[in-house]
């Protein structure tokens, strides 16, 4: 079963398009959304959460139709963003007493365990909060009502080092029993490559991949070699390409090809997520 199916999704405004994305979010895995800035991230998020409608094109949630079944939908989900939608006024008390009549499942003791893990106060004013204290209170609030998709907008942006290790251990614990799903979006690709099972790849308003981690990083690679070793032919078999005066460094998303055309005559690493992203991005290559 899948958490989520995208069919054909198209969502289009003025300067941008979401362009025709079908893709299926496995149940009981961590998916990591990655891709530039303005690549779509947060359009997808939008409309998997119902806060937007795609123009064309159906969407499932945890296997109910969007926004046929979008209330009961929005029960089992839980959101942490890096954007702050509380009232800054009110202490997390006075917040969360707001917030908790709205879940049929909510737990407050679960709750006040999270507060006291994440060393918040329920007497402290949103607006006292620092980021990555805003961002612990949206993490207790969607991990306190027994949610089956948690989507991750950008949720370690804010935290400190010691914090986000402590989130990743607390996130991977979280699947083990399989019932529970997390789309994991995020800028910081170090943490995708320590927990993610799969990784769905966004680029200007296109799906480039969806797969599991490995088999991507492994499927691509980076060639490290000298200038000599460019020609025209050859360019066109990288994604992108970084020149400098002492040779070039490029992407290949075949590396067994990359392989039989270099040999030795290159140096040949396993890529990060962060080279994907720069080299799709510097190459500017159009995806169907």
């Amino acid at each position: 079963m899948n958490a989520i199916e995208l069919r054909n999704v198209t969502k289009t405004y003025p300067l941008f398009k979401v362009d025709n994305v079908s893709l299926d979010v496995k149940k009981g895995y961590i998916t990591g959304l990655i891709g530039p800035n303005g690549a779509g991230k947060s359009t997808l998020i939008k409309m998997i959460t119902g806060l937007i409608q795609p123009d064309k094109g159906s969407l499932k949630t945890l296997g109910s139709e969007m926004p046929n079944q979008e209330v009961d939908i929005k029960q089992r989900l839980g959101i942490v963003s890096d954007e702050c939608f509380y009232y800054e006024h009110l202490t997390i008390r006075e917040m969360t007493q707001m917030i908790a009549p709205f879940y049929t499942k909510w737990d407050n003791k679960a709750f006040n365990d999270y507060l006291d893990q994440f060393e918040l106060s329920p007497k402290k004013k949103i607006q006292d909060l620092s980021k990555g204290m805003k961002i612990k209170y949206s993490l207790a609030v969607a991990l306190s009502h027994e949610a089956d998709l948690l989507i991750m907008d950008e949720p370690t942006s804010g935290l400190d080092p010691v914090f986000r290790r402590e989130l990743l251990d607390l996130l991977a614990d979280m699947i083990q029993d399989e019932t529970r799903s997390i789309i994991f979006s995020t800028h910081i690709t170090t943490d995708l490559e320590r927990i993610a099972d799969y990784i769905t790849f966004i680029h200007q308003g296109k799906l480039v991949f969806n797969e599991a981690k490995d088999d991507v990083l492994e499927r691509y690679t980076i060639v490290k070699g000298d200038m000599g070793l460019l020609d025209s032919d050859i360019r066109k078999h990288f994604i992108g390409i970084r020149e400098t005066a002492v040779g070039f460094e490029a992407l290949s998303d075949h590396k067994a090809e990359a392989e039989r055309l270099f040999g030795r005559l290159a140096l040949l690493q396993r890529p990060t997520l962060e080279d994907l992203i720069y080299f799709t991005a510097k190459g500017g290559r159009k995806y169907a």
